[in-house]
């Protein structure tokens, strides 16, 4: 007899909305004579070349191979560094100095002095070759507590001012050379066809045009300008142009399938790189993506046919996090061939590294990888290393901008960033509320307004930028604490209430919501939609307006979303995007001078079109039937106000939907809903509850799952905000299905369950997940086992109860609603 609760293959779950089958006609295979030659800069420096014959003629090949690899810092020591001579660090977004992702900039050059000495240290006679350490300084030096937080750069896009991130990106290479570090993963050239991406936000544009414009100028900021005497100077780090090649069009996918003719991937994806080569970008990251079937870390006609040969690109080609594992044929820990397609370093997170260094060496031993391919990646590599003077400057904090803390949130940088968000924020709205004035009485509604992370976004102090409480900003200001601000100095009177209530109407009320913080992955959605299930916010600007008071919505977003309700419920409403730290600068623009007269007038336009439907997931303007909200390069401004009309509120037929079905995907809970462990509620999913302590794990992306590990019995359990009607879900072959790895077994039973507001139904699931120990697995309990042993499906306020006893160790990494289709008669392990 078949239990009716098994373990299951992922294949054999129905994957809601797959890929389409691609044209037999789109091929992976670039033709480089159809693109753009580059004059690539600075031109070779013949000194330099033979500097790097003279060096590599007395490195040993395993000196060769270390350099091909870069480690996250959270899996490799100084000492290690010693020991294998590996060429490159990083941290990754939740990788802080002696694992401390709060860390002072202190810190951060203590351990880069650390890596550094150890790189260098070495009695054998043969070369001493300094390690480069890389970070994320995608808006500011971001992973740094206290550093000047700029807006993402979806904003920046909306700005259309070269200048602003060409100082941008000097101002971030500043701080982050203060805190001893040698190279940044940025700027982000990705030209995103579908908003529904989570990294949308890391886009400047949908259209080609302004990351062309934009390029240069980042690539400038951050590296100095190519052939002066300020190219790569103490006050410069390295910049990385990412994501080579069309992560942009993966159809709202992370680490997706770019499905385009090579036209288009030349013509709309390509966007800045030829402005940025021109520049000196000095490295390029290859795409997690695919083209047309074919992984980009893998992909030798365009990672050396186009980029390196045609384009002439002299610097090198780092992989993303762990990307070369998803090539065909590869796995972490060994992959020639994206070595041989061009990928000149490796990036890699996790225990295993020494395997990925063991298979290179012997790869290249055996000639797998030809020894031309390794001395070309190497050569790339150290001519990087020479043209930012790391040869000659000693260590981290003996550099001439290294340890000069001043440099973080200096009063030049803040200022930059307070003027960053008034060009980036788009008027959308305005029925003659705004500009306000300071005298009045002002009410500032929703947690957004008080919640710098919120405004800030993802990588803004951790990876995901989830529940960072705004005193690790310490030099930031909240958009609350900016409009106090302003008003106090006008004369007025300002009040803050998340929830909106208050005593005395105020004349206006300011409401500022939008998405919760995310990075890639888990910021992927599945349309458009901002409120589909939770309505609080548009219940709020509701009630506010039907009281006739003013209302003005800043809306907080890493990518346009339909909002159509939320825009009839207000009188003005305002793009904020992820405006960062500086909340001065969203009142800078909400608010006349005290002497009555207009302070700022609105520059930002949109550079990303606006869905009319919560279902226009492509919508740009090359495309056929175009027919956006409002459509690229929109905004209003004072000078030339404009009416819009009342919006139609209606949702797709079709796209009704029932309550959520993906409990646990990529990191992420739907939104409103909580994750408890051992009667304590984790913020993030993450900490420790009685008996029951809970850490991020990865499994196909960064800290995507979670490690459950037992001291003693107790429970994990997820909460949705309200009762959910399951009861339709209930009637056909729909099961919970919970991806899990058990790595020990632990005392007691092991139930699976799930709860309304009075009742619980637990099925044991002891000997099912001790079937593979150690192993990523599935197990699918159908509904219908829970309505046959008397729980309400249609009011389901605890979709998911996992219980244990002492020493069970648990990693979860998915938890939905599917179909299977597997015939089952048993209920659990009964």
């Amino acid at each position: 007899m078949t239990r009716y609760l098994t373990a299951v293959s992922l294949a054999a779950v129905a994957l809601v909305g797959a890929w389409p089958a691609t044209a037999e006609n789109l091929s992976s295979v670039a033709r480089p004579e159809i693109w753009p030659e580059v004059k690539a800069q600075p031109s070779r420096d013949p000194a330099v070349e033979a500097r790097i014959d003279k060096l590599m003629a007395a490195m040993s090949l395993e000196d060769k191979v270390g350099q091909l690899i870069q480690v996250d810092i959270g899996s490799i020591t100084p000492a290690d560094v010693r020991t294998w001579k590996i060429g490159s660090v990083l941290n990754g977004g939740n990788s802080g100095p002696y694992g401390d992702e709060y860390a002072s900039p202190a810190k951060w050059m203590q351990l880069a002095d650390e890596y550094y000495d150890a790189s260098m240290e070495r009695s054998d006679g043969r070369p001493r070759i300094p390690i480069i350490w890389g970070t994320d300084s995608v808006h500011g030096n971001n992973n740094i507590v206290g550093a000047t937080l700029f807006p993402h750069n979806i904003g920046l896009g909306a700005a259309n001012d070269p200048d602003l991130i060409r100082e941008i990106g000097a101002a971030t290479a500043l701080e982050t050379a203060a805190a001893g570090l040698d190279w940044t993963f940025a700027p982000t050239l990705a030209v995103v066809q579908d908003d529904r991406w989570g990294r949308t936000y890391e886009s400047y544009s949908e259209e080609p045009a302004i990351p062309q414009a934009y390029a240069g100028a980042m690539i400038e900021g951050v590296q100095g300008k190519v052939n002066t005497p300020d190219f790569l100077s103490p006050r410069h780090v390295i910049a990385t142009t990412k994501h080579f090649l069309g992560d942009g069009g993966t159809g709202g996918r992370d680490q997706g399938d770019t499905r385009v003719t090579e036209e288009v991937l030349r013509d709309v994806h390509l966007g800045g790189y030829p402005q940025a080569i021109e520049a000196g970008t000095q490295s390029v990251m290859a795409s997690f993506s695919s083209w047309n079937g074919e992984k980009m870390s893998g992909n030798k006609s365009l990672l050396t046919g186009v980029l390196k040969d045609r384009m002439h690109f002299d610097g090198f080609v780092v992989g993303d996090w762990n990307s070369h594992g998803q090539v065909d044929g590869c796995t972490n820990e060994s992959c020639a061939k994206a070595i041989n397609a061009g990928l000149d370093m490796f990036m890699y997170s996790g225990p295993d590294w020494k395997k990925l260094y063991a298979n290179t060496l012997a790869q290249v031993k055996s000639g797998e990888i030809p020894m031309a391919r390794l001395d070309d990646a190497v050569r790339r590599i150290l001519r990087v290393k020479i043209r930012a003077g790391l040869f000659e400057r000693g260590r981290p904090s003996s550099r001439p901008m290294a340890g000069k803390f001043e440099y973080i949130a200096a009063p030049a940088h803040r200022a930059l960033a307070r003027r960053a968000v008034r060009e980036s924020m788009v008027l959308l709205k305005n029925e003659g509320v705004l500009p306000l004035k300071p005298s009045a009485n002002i009410l500032v509604a929703g947690a957004g307004a008080d919640t710098i992370s919120q405004a800030a976004g993802g990588w803004s102090i951790t990876w995901q930028g989830i529940d960072v409480p705004n005193s690790a900003f310490p030099n930031g200001q909240s958009i609350w604490s900016g409009i106090a601000d302003a008003v106090k100095a006008g004369g007025g009177t300002a009040t803050f209430s998340p929830e909106g209530r208050f005593t005395a109407k105020p004349d206006a009320a300011i409401v500022v919501f939008g998405e919760q913080p995310y990075a890639e992955f888990r910021g992927d959605r599945a349309d458009l939609e901002y409120s589909a299930e939770d309505k609080s916010d548009l219940e709020m600007l509701r009630r506010l307006k039907a009281q006739g008071i003013p209302v003005v919505a800043v809306f907080l977003s890493g990518r346009p979303l339909w909002v159509n309700a939320e825009i009839n419920a207000s009188d003005a409403f305002v793009a904020a995007f992820l405006p960062g730290a500086e909340g001065a600068g969203v009142a800078d623009m909400l608010f006349r001078k005290p002497d009555g007269s207009i302070a700022y007038d609105w520059r930002g336009r949109l550079s990303f079109s606006w869905p009319k439907l919560p279902n226009q997931f492509v919508l740009n303007r090359r495309d056929p039937g175009y027919d956006p909200l409002f459509p690229i390069g929109y905004g209003l401004t004072y000078a030339q106000p404009a009416h819009v009309g009342k919006l139609d509120e209606t949702r797709p037929k079709g796209m009704e939907t029932g309550p959520a079905t993906r409990f646990w995907s990529k990191g992420r809970l739907p939104d409103g809903w909580s994750f408890w462990a051992g009667g304590a509620k984790l913020a993030g999913a993450v900490g420790k509850g009685g008996a029951l302590a809970v850490t991020g794990v990865d499994h196909r992306a960064q800290e995507d799952s979670r490690r459950l590990v037992w001291s003693g019995t107790a429970e994990a359990r997820l909460e949705a905000p309200k009762p959910l009607d399951y009861s339709r879900e209930t009637n056909g072959e729909i099961s919970l299905i919970v991806e899990y790895r058990l790595d020990k077994a632990g005392q007691g039973p092991v139930t699976i369950g799930m709860g309304t507001e009075g009742r619980r139904q637990a099925m044991p699931v002891t000997r099912t997940i001790a079937a593979k120990p150690g192993e990523w697995t599935t197990l699918a309990i159908p509904l219908g086992c829970f309505r046959r042993d008397g729980l309400d499906m249609s009011q389901v306020r605890v979709p998911f109860i996992l219980s244990g006893g002492a020493g069970l160790d648990l990693s979860i990494s998915d938890i939905r609603l599917d179909y299977v289709s597997t015939p089952m008669t048993v209920c659990g392990d009964r």
